[in-house]
């Protein structure tokens, strides 16, 4: 049996797609983030010290953290499915980039999504231009010019290829699409400066599996 401890708007809907694409029954049990705070339940750090989603129950063993689970799921029950053969260059690109979503493309945007908070949170009116100076200066000292780079890396990448293992989709697909759906939303990806990867979000939204597992969350 596997059940997704699922939060709202989270890294987990990853997960459901994963087991869509692997065509794998599972159970899902809900959680719903703080309006305030958009922290995780308490109810959470039952299932895992950390408090975080998503996390797996496999035959009751606990699996935590994005990567770790893909990797873990596609290599017990893939089948040779959503990853290329071991020993491959390709397999050397899935891998890569199963880990620079969370390692590499997360941080940036996880700060520009802090800041942002930030620069939106009330403050006495005699703190706000220094907040705003600070927010400015990160934003245009680093965290802009971070994210800049990090699509046009992800633009170049798909010049090669239509999907970022190789010719076929893979689960590295699955991983990154958390970051680039949250580009797309704050960050600046859109068609006409990053045309590829708006098509890549098209035909990742366009797979029978994804629309699965959003019915699924949904339900």
């Amino acid at each position: 049996m596997i059940t997704v401890h699922h939060l709202n708007a989270s890294r987990s809907l990853r997960i459901l797609w994963l087991l869509e694409e692997l065509e794998l029954p599972y159970e899902i049990v809900r959680y719903q983030r703080d309006p305030k705070t958009l922290l995780a339940p308490p109810e959470l750090k039952r299932v895992h010290p950390l408090g975080k989603s998503p996390v797996v129950e496999v035959d009751g063993e606990v699996l935590a953290e994005s990567g770790a689970i893909i990797e873990t799921l596609v290599e017990r029950f893939g089948a040779d499915r959503l990853a290329p053969p071991t020993g491959t260059p390709a397999f050397a690109r899935y891998r890569y980039w199963l880990h620079y979503a969370e390692g590499s493309a997360m941080p940036p945007l996880l700060l520009k999504l802090v800041f942002d908070r930030i620069a939106a949170a009330p403050m006495p009116f005699f703190a706000r231009p220094i907040a705003r100076k600070i927010v400015d200066q990160a934003m245009t000292g680093f965290i802009g010019p971070q994210l800049k780079l990090h699509l046009a890396y992800l633009e170049g990448e798909l010049a090669r290829r239509d999907w970022f293992s190789g010719d076929a989709f893979s689960a590295a697909d699955v991983q990154l699409s958390y970051p680039l759906e949250a580009a797309r939303q704050r960050a600046g990806l859109n068609a006409a400066d990053h045309p590829r990867l708006a098509g890549w979000l098209a035909r990742i939204h366009a797979r029978p599996a994804y629309q699965r597992a959003l019915a699924r969350e949904a339900a």
